[in-house]
């Protein structure tokens, strides 16, 4: 019978060299990692092949889920992500809300800076909604 050392040091080559070829995000990598880590407990004396194969599961679940949580860059979330046009019909004034042309219907609006005064018939860019309030910004900032 072959030693399990040996098919887990195969196993967990294979695993990390299928990694380069087809890029799944480190899964089969952290699989093959995990593999070469029973491969290196089982020379120690880890002779149970179920508990070998139960660590092997154990441990590629937890490689998988740290290095989603570590590795993944954090990404910054962008006000401007779903911006839309409107424009104004009426004066937005610095603090207060005002009245924006949004898809063919009138919406109350406030300035997303609250210093700033927006004239009428000016293009906007919808920043985020808060309940029925529009929250925008002038097309002249933005652009």
């Amino acid at each position: 019978m072959p030693s399990y050392t040996l098919i887990w040091l195969l196993a967990g080559s294979v695993l990390c060299v299928i990694e380069l070829f087809l890029p799944s995000a480190f899964v089969e990598f952290m699989m093959g990692i995990s593999a070469l880590i029973v491969a290196l407990l089982s020379l120690l004396g880890l002779g149970n092949v179920w508990l070998q194969v139960t660590t092997w599961l154990l441990l590629s679940t937890l490689l998988i889920v740290l290095s989603r949580r570590f590795l993944q860059p954090r990404r910054l979330e962008s006000k401007l992500k779903d911006t839309v046009v409107a424009e104004t019909l009426t004066a937005i004034p610095a603090g207060e809300s005002g009245r924006v042309l949004y898809e063919g219907n009138s919406w109350r609006a406030e300035c997303d800076d609250e210093l700033l005064t927006i004239a009428p018939n000016q293009r906007v860019y919808v920043v985020r909604r808060e309940g029925t309030t529009l929250i925008v910004m002038p097309n002249y900032l933005l652009s």
